[in-house]
């Protein structure tokens, strides 16, 4: 994350979610983690977060607040949750992007800061995500204030009615996965099944521990395979999981890098190996090169 772009936080974690029979949608989980969490895993550098709905667990302390009247609808959320920040740059989230990475959340402020009034993310279709963007908020407060003047209220208004009025630069999710949100329950299920996926389940793996035992630590992943690996096939099977254990036990209490305490400890598991190829090679340790002679 760009420290140096100071930025708040307001996540929409309200509506009726309809499509959902009225589930709890930012409740939901994909991989084990609520939705909402997920998103909040994408903005850590934010100074302040305001989660905007119903009071819910969260995965770290946010502001709350409620839209006035409640179920106002986005834009009237919107400008709740902005009421309870301070910084120059504001970011807009939806609660239910599961996909949402520190990467995009950069981008999106990197480009604002050379923006009029911020910017947002397209979907792979071109369509504007107002609720994936990074705003000035000194621009949204003020057409927030000029629409509510025109219309008496923000209940129920879209939230074209105040991006329409934004010179926005725009950032395509050619991926589409940033953009991917979970509006449905055929949405949901296709989150779930890929996350599980070759090339990814091991990284949401890891993430989601990480997230459940509250840790910052920095694993890298491919290295600690590889040690499980030679651990495994050098020592014995056992010793695979054991040994990652002991890494990250160690990594903790002493505070050093996961990579160079897997590689120390490779280096062991290489010399383990090549001993015990030596023993299997040698002669017997009884023969003297001779045959014994048979005692008298």
């Amino acid at each position: 994350m760009n420290d140096h772009i100071e930025h708040d936080a307001v996540i929409l974690a309200g509506g009726a979610a309809r499509r959902l029979g009225g589930a709890d949608k930012p409740a939901l989980s994909v991989g084990g983690r609520a939705l909402l969490d997920r998103v909040l895993a994408a903005c850590p550098g934010a100074v302040t977060t305001v989660v905007v709905g119903p009071g819910r667990p969260t995965a770290r302390a946010v502001v709350r607040a409620l839209e006035d009247p409640p179920g106002g609808g986005p834009l009237a959320a919107l400008d709740a949750g902005l009421r309870h920040t301070t910084a120059a740059v504001v970011l807009a989230l939806s609660a239910d992007l599961p996909f949402l990475t520190p990467a995009t959340v950069r981008t999106l402020l990197e480009a604002a800061e050379g923006a009029a009034d911020g910017a947002l993310l397209q979907d792979a279709a071109g369509k504007d995500q107002p609720l994936i963007a990074a705003y000035r908020a000194a621009s949204l407060r003020r057409e927030l204030a000029e629409v509510r003047a025109e219309h008496g209220t923000l209940a129920g208004l879209p939230l074209r009615a105040v991006t329409n009025r934004l010179v926005l630069a725009r950032i395509k999710d050619a991926a589409a996965t940033a953009s991917f949100d979970c509006d449905t329950w055929e949405a949901l299920s296709a989150a779930r099944a890929r996350i599980r996926e070759h090339g990814l389940v091991l990284d949401e793996w890891i993430t989601a521990v990480k997230a459940e035992l509250g840790i910052e630590l920095d694993v890298d992943t491919a290295a600690l395979l590889d040690l499980a690996r030679d651990a495994a096939h050098g020592v014995a099977r056992p010793a695979a999981p054991l040994t990652t254990f002991l890494i990250g036990y160690a990594a903790g209490r002493q505070d050093r890098d996961v990579k160079v305490l897997s590689d120390q400890v490779a280096a062991l598991a290489h010399r383990w190996a090549a001993e015990t190829e030596q023993a299997a090679d040698a002669p017997d340790a009884g023969a003297t090169g001779a045959e014994a002679k048979p005692a008298e």
